[in-house]
C-alpha cells in the first residue's frame, strides 16, 4: 500500500480548492459597453466588493432603530458602524443617474451603495458619495446618512468573468427547404 505525506496531501487539497475559487476582475465601464449590458443583464450578474467598506453615523439618543450595525461609544458619543467586508457578494437593486448603479449587499429597503465609473481608476466602478472631503465620503444607506472611512472611495465592484461567460446558448441547424 502506498503512503502519502501530510504536506503532499495538503498541497493537493489547496490546489484543488484554489482552482475552484472565482478569479475576480474589476467591473469597468468598458466591460459594460463592450458587452452592451442592459439593466436586466446587470441584475443577473453577481458583484463582489474589492475592499472592506465601513460606514458610520452618530446616533441621537432618540434613535432606537439599529439593524445589523454595531454600536460603539466614542468620546461619549454613540456610533453605529456597518462593515461590508471585502468579497461580500452583492446584486444590482436599481440604476442611478448617468452610469451609476445601486448595489445591495444585504436585504432591506434602501440598503444599497452607489457605484460608478471612475476615470482616475481606469473607469472601474468605485464607491460614489454625495460629497467627498479628505477622502471621506457621505453616503445614504437605509435612508440615513453615513460617513465612509478614509480611502473607502477606492473600493470597487468585482465580477467573475468566467461565470458571466457561462451563458446557455440555444443552437439549431436549419434543415433547408425543397420545392414541392
Amino acid at each position: 500500500m502506498r503512503q502519502y505525506s501530510l504536506p503532499g496531501i495538503c498541497l493537493i487539497i489547496f490546489l484543488t480548492l484554489s482552482a475552484c475559487s472565482p478569479k475576480l476582475t474589476p467591473f469597468t465601464e468598458d466591460l459594460r459597453k463592450v458587452n452592451n449590458w442592459t439593466q436586466s443583464d446587470l441584475e443577473k450578474i453577481q458583484f463582489y466588493l474589492s475592499e472592506d467598506v465601513t460606514i458610520r453615523r452618530q446616533i441621537r439618543d432618540a434613535s432606537t432603530e439599529i439593524i445589523k450595525g454595531e454600536i460603539k461609544m466614542e468620546d461619549g458619543r454613540r456610533i453605529e458602524e456597518i462593515l461590508i467586508p471585502k468579497g461580500t457578494p452583492g446584486v444590482l437593486t436599481k440604476m442611478g443617474e448617468g452610469d451609476k448603479i445601486a448595489i445591495t449587499f444585504e436585504s432591506g429597503d434602501e440598503r444599497f451603495l452607489m457605484f460608478g465609473p471612475n476615470p482616475k481608476q481606469e473607469a472601474r466602478y468605485t464607491l460614489r458619495a454625495s460629497e467627498w472631503k479628505n477622502k471621506v465620503g457621505k453616503v445614504k444607506y437605509g435612508g440615513k446618512t453615513y460617513i465612509t472611512q478614509a480611502g473607502d472611495g477606492y473600493a470597487c465592484l468585482m465580477v467573475d468573468l468566467k461565470k458571466i461567460k457561462n451563458v446557455d446558448i440555444k443552437s439549431r441547424t436549419a434543415q433547408g427547404r425543397k420545392i414541392d
